[in-house]
């Protein structure tokens, strides 16, 4: 199957509705179009700042801006999306976070990104996406990187 058609399949798949969100995951902040890329299954490495030690199933929490940096354009345009229609301040689907570590120069088209743009970041690995088939309003918005969109922050 060609990488064009595994993407569309990836777009295809069915979402799944989530009756009773789970209280106790996490979410993490990120702009369209890279939101709906990696609840996709598509973007499958999300590119930081930071490491990270969280390991397992979190929440992809659709910011209310867009990205802006040209490569953001590149990939909604690549993968047909119309970024403005996408979702945004809301909950759009779960990941698992499975490893963290410094980025390669070959981790340029899992993250969707450019080498350029990998340079002292690090990787965090993701799979098994599921997107929501009607994306979830949090009752407590972002206040970093990570947050608890259905009460307030757990004693870690």
């Amino acid at each position: 199957m060609s990488g064009e058609n595994r993407e569309r399949k990836l777009f295809e798949r069915k979402a799944v509705s989530l009756s009773h969100p789970d209280r106790n995951l996490v979410a993490l902040g990120v702009r369209q179009p890279w939101a709906e890329l990696l609840v996709a299954g598509i973007k499958t490495i999300e590119v930081r700042s930071q490491e990270t030690n969280r390991r397992g199933t979190i929440y992809i929490y659709s910011a209310k801006k867009v990205a802006d940096i040209p490569p953001a354009r590149r990939a909604g345009a690549r993968h047909g999306l119309d970024v403005e229609a996408l979702p945004k301040g809301l909950l759009v689907g779960t990941v698992e976070l499975v490893e963290s570590r410094p980025c390669k120069a070959s981790d340029g088209p899992a993250a969707c990104l450019p080498r350029s743009y990998l340079k002292g970041r690090f990787a965090w690995k993701l799979q098994n996406a599921r997107k929501l088939t009607e994306p979830l309003a949090v009752c407590f918005l972002p206040y970093g990187v990570w947050f608890y969109p259905f009460g307030r922050r757990n004693q870690e």
